[in-house]
């Protein structure tokens, strides 16, 4: 088998620090010039900051280890010292290594003009040019799309990195539709349950049943396979929850995972208007405020903007969250009443209710950069624009779950304001694929915008 070499561009290692642990079997190639931006990242306090730190540790580690040998960076050292199973070696690398005046034909052309300019990124590129001219089986890594096109007409193999991506296009929904004969569905409606031996379904997973009769009508229900291995009619209980109505049979499938304290983690999943965040919320109120299930609800979101930036806030913690959360104010006000009352007063009701339960502390809001350490037990806790997050952050957010603490997280992986993810490389993406079928864990797609006639017209042309 020939070795290939990987040639990482520093954007991977800022995705994942774990990703030097992805080609155990081959090489593994860290330019200098990855180097040294790393070293410019390294003190950010952000989730790019720490992978930074954790690289660097991870070469620093590599290069201890092979200190009372011969082997050094430059020459190679065993990855196996940060993998038990790596047989590749790692290398860094600068441009000086190769002697790139003998290239000839086409490609020297294209290298001595195109890459002429002394940046980061053509660096890297001399790295990996060189190294193919010596006649190693390069393959360049990088998630930077305009860098491996550049790298493909140098006539590179590109590839992106995979680690942590799934294929939207076949994402997990959280239903199914199933035929099923009229004699078990009038079973199902009259005994509330139904035992199938094969459901063909994973657990918590919804189904829509339905069974064409003789006379030409259909029947139908709507279920959810449980973890007892039974599955089970949704009941009434969705059928208004804290002044919110279902409009579609996906919103009752929210409303069910989301007031089942058995199901510690959801995600919903859907674009804008589908009712996600509103939702959440009117669970979230029912299950604290009416059966005490939960002693707050904490609500939490990404703080990246939409556009510019429009720079410092003034005020403390609680003045500066506000404007960030003025989205989850918007749904409360709906959900606790604010009206207009005749004549254009505005009747303040909600929004004195709202402020009362933050009083009371029976509402938080909480900024993602201080959740870091936490644990928050007995709590309701909302992730909004989860799709914003890194799998990394997910999982230090959802492993601050105390004892008898629920999580939801909501997002649309189709509208992501973070320049190093996309719908496919995404934490809420990772997670409903990474934790479908698991007994305290649900998910729901939500496909058709309820905001409005305008809204859904927006969601689906433009």
């Amino acid at each position: 088998m020939t070795v290939k070499a990987f040639v990482l561009d520093t954007n991977v290692l800022l995705h994942s620090a774990q990703s030097l642990e992805s080609f155990s079997d081959n090489d593994v190639i860290i330019p200098m010039a990855v180097v040294e931006e790393l070293d410019k990242f390294k003190k950010n306090s952000d989730q790019l900051g720490r992978n930074a730190r954790q690289v660097i540790r991870h070469l620093d580690a590599l290069r201890k280890a092979e200190l009372p040998k011969t082997g050094c960076l430059r020459h190679g050292v065993p990855l196996k010292h940060i993998s038990a199973i790596a047989t590749g070696k790692l290398y860094v690398l600068s441009t000086g290594e190769f002697d790139l005046s003998t290239l000839n034909g086409p490609d020297a052309a294209i290298f001595r003009h195109d890459l002429a300019e002394e940046s980061p990124d053509n660096r890297i590129l001399k790295v990996a040019v060189g190294l193919q001219a010596a006649g190693r089986h390069v393959v360049f890594i990088s998630k930077d799309i305009n860098l491996r096109l550049k790298a493909d007409a140098m006539g590179l193999r590109v590839m992106d990195f995979e680690r942590g991506k799934v294929d939207t296009s076949t994402l997990y929904t959280g239903f199914a539709v199933r035929d099923l004969s009229a004699d078990k569905i009038e079973t199902l409606y009259r005994e509330r349950k139904l035992t199938l031996p094969k459901p063909g379904l994973l657990v918590n997973e919804f189904a829509v049943f339905s069974a064409g009769g003789k006379d030409g009508s259909r029947q139908s229900a709507l279920a959810r396979l449980h973890a007892d291995g039974v599955i089970h009619l949704l009941d009434g209980r969705t059928d208004r929850v804290w002044n919110v109505t279902p409009r579609n049979k996906e919103q009752r499938m929210a409303l069910d995972l989301l007031l089942d304290p058995t199901i510690r983690l959801v995600t919903l999943v859907g674009g804008a208007g589908t009712g996600k965040t509103l939702l959440a919320l009117a669970a979230a109120l029912q299950l604290t405020q009416n059966e005490n299930l939960y002693e707050r609800i904490l609500v939490s979101r990404p703080i990246i903007p939409l556009g510019n930036d429009i720079g410092y806030l003034p005020g403390d913690k609680d003045a500066k969250l506000n404007s960030w959360m003025q989205p989850i104010f918007d749904n409360l006000d709906y959900l606790l009443g604010a009206e207009e009352e005749p004549g254009g007063k505005k009747n303040h009701s909600g929004r004195l209710t709202k402020e009362m339960l933050m009083r009371n502390h029976r509402l938080e809001l909480e900024a993602l950069t201080y959740i870091r350490g936490r644990s928050i037990p007995r709590q309701f806790v909302i992730v909004d624009e989860a799709q914003n997050l890194t799998p990394h952050e997910i999982k230090t957010i959802v492993s601050r779950c105390g004892e008898d603490t629920k999580m939801v997280l909501t997002g649309d992986p189709h509208q992501i304001d973070n320049p190093y993810l996309d719908a496919s490389s995404n934490g809420l993406s990772y997670t409903v694929e990474r934790l479908k079928g698991q007994p305290v864990f649900g998910h729901v797609t939500l496909a058709r915008s309820e905001r409005s006639e305008l809204a859904a017209l927006a969601a689906g042309l433009l």
